[in-house]
């Protein structure tokens, strides 16, 4: 595996294809005595689901932050799109893995790449938003080293996406 800044000749690497995830529960987190913990809430059934492929253009991108693609035999299996911010911490955007490479540490390897940049760039780390429908992807955080640091249930009010909240998660 190697993980590297995609440029503008590889541009159409940003355009990794979504593919589907399962979503077998929901990701509650807690704050107590200024705290978090979480509990999970898992699903009656298990579905899965995808999200619309992006088509994203590398000029409009790239100026933003910084896309690091990883890549295995030449072909890219992980993207990763981090966001310059206002804040101390840079933005992951979006991270995506195909399917065929998810469990090989791939996504864990984009974030710290990711992070060593934010942290060269001046940040303190890196911070994002996921799902609490996301189970796997909010489990994935956590073991990557992220901290809860916020619930957001009001979101997704007026939306196709009405009663889902995000939760943010920050890695320093």
């Amino acid at each position: 595996m190697e993980i590297r800044r995609i440029t503008e000749e590889a541009a159409a690497d940003l355009n990794l294809k979504n593919e589907p995830f399962a979503m077998p529960g929901r990701f509650i987190p807690e704050l107590k005595d200024g705290l978090w913990s979480y509990r999970i809430e898992p699903f009656d059934t298990v579905e899965t689901d995808i999200f619309p492929d992006e088509n994203y253009v590398f000029e409009e991108i790239s100026p933003k932050g910084i896309v690091l693609g990883s890549y295995e035999d030449g072909q890219c299996v992980g993207v990763a799109i981090f966001q310059d911010h206002w804040l101390k911490y840079m933005y992951l955007y979006d991270l995506k893995v195909s399917a065929a490479a998810r469990g090989k540490g791939i996504g864990k390897a984009l974030i710290r790449a990711g992070l060593d940049a934010a942290k060269d760039r001046g940040y303190l780390g890196i911070y994002t938003r996921a799902q609490d429908n996301n189970l796997n992807a909010c489990m994935f955080y956590l073991k990557a080293g992220f901290a809860i640091g916020g619930f957001d249930n009001h979101v997704y009010n007026g939306t196709s996406q009405e009663g889902k909240a995000d939760i943010i998660f920050y890695l320093s």
